[in-house]
């Protein structure tokens, strides 16, 4: 059975993951289960890949309509949890999984919270609770590890200054200037989902790696999750260079003794390590506000809110205005200790 709905064994009710408890919990009679106790159906069965191409709810009967990625769901007509079990195995099933921490409710209220802290945005934007929707996702990454091994040779000086006598000197020391380095970066992160923004992605940076568990599908009730658009080889150029700019200031920290460098041949030997299929929590929220639509997103475990708010003119006008006063009285004071004047 390729749709899998974990069903309380007291009342029959659709039961959902709770970010609170980290139990898979039932809402109508309050039973918890331990997930790390309960056994995954994913292991028990193989499905082929495109061997059902339709969905039916096991409560209701409905005909479930998702779109390719979406491998977690809920039945749009009973509201049951649903997970399309042949869609997270083989090469689609997930090594690791970072549950929810934060609720539905507890997004809600950090949103709010952030949007009171805009020094530029519209006070209405502020004080209205214009939330139109807010989802919880799994974003499918990789995580690479990579392996890199640097040869850097460039041209350094060293200038000394001291007196002799009545005269002063400026002593410039030329040096040749090699390196070789290896850093290896663990857990770097490239959301892997088409649909999602991967700026606001990766402004959600960073997530608590430490709170990775074992992928098990029981996480995934009561969300949305998705699989996969592109794979690990197709992203890795992506992240070889993220990681570019914190080997370049490496490598410039390595000639701090200098007082001046600059490097005249740089040789990056960048090799996959290893690439871990995770998913990755995202509350991403709807906001409606003077008649237009706008997308934040949150990450479910620490609670970090990014996303573009609207600006206020007013506001910025009265920001520069502000400035430029404090600029014309530091003037005219300047002007004034020094006995001059000021037009």
């Amino acid at each position: 059975m390729p749709v899998i709905e974990y069903k309380c064994p007291n009342c029959g009710t659709s039961m959902v993951f709770d970010s609170e408890s980290g139990m898979l919990h039932c809402p109508s009679c309050g039973r918890d289960d331990n997930i790390e106790e309960i056994p995954d159906p994913l292991t028990r069965n193989v499905f082929t890949e495109n061997e059902v191409s339709e969905y039916h709810c096991t409560s209701c009967g409905a005909v479930i309509m998702t779109e390719a990625e979406t491998v977690a769901t809920v039945c749009s007509f009973c509201g049951s949890s649903v997970v399309l079990g042949d869609r997270l195995t083989g090469e689609l099933a997930p090594a690791k999984i970072i549950p929810f921490s934060i609720s539905k409710e507890e997004a809600i209220q950090a949103f709010r919270k952030w949007c009171r802290n805009g020094l530029l945005t519209p006070s209405g934007f502020m004080t209205a609770d214009r939330i139109k929707g807010i989802t919880g996702i799994y974003v499918p990454f990789w995580l690479y590890g990579l392996h890199n091994h640097i040869e850097v040779r460039g041209l350094g000086t060293k200038v000394r200054s001291y007196t002799r006598g009545d005269y002063h000197y400026t002593e410039t020391m030329h040096y040749e200037v090699y390196r070789k380095i290896r850093l290896n970066y663990e857990n770097v992160p490239i959301d892997a989902a088409e649909k999602m923004n991967d700026e606001l992605m990766d402004k959600l940076e960073p997530f608590p790696y430490g709170q990775l568990k074992s992928f098990k599908s029981p996480y995934l009730a009561g969300f949305i999750a998705e699989k996969y658009s592109y794979d690990e080889s197709e992203l890795l150029p992506r992240a070889k260079e993220k990681i570019r700019q914190y080997i370049d200031s490496y490598i410039q920290s390595s000639a701090s003794g200098y007082a001046t460098v600059s490097f005249t041949d740089k040789q990056i030997d960048t090799t996959l390590a290893r690439a871990d299929y995770v998913l990755l929590p995202v509350w991403m929220v709807q906001y409606d506000y003077n008649k237009a639509e706008h997308t934040f997103a949150m990450n479910g475990q620490t609670g970090k809110v990014v996303g573009k708010p609207p600006i206020s003119k007013g506001k910025i006008s009265a920001w520069f205005a502000g400035i430029s006063g404090i600029s014309f009285l530091s003037l005219k004071l300047i002007s004034w200790m020094m006995g001059g004047g000021f037009w």
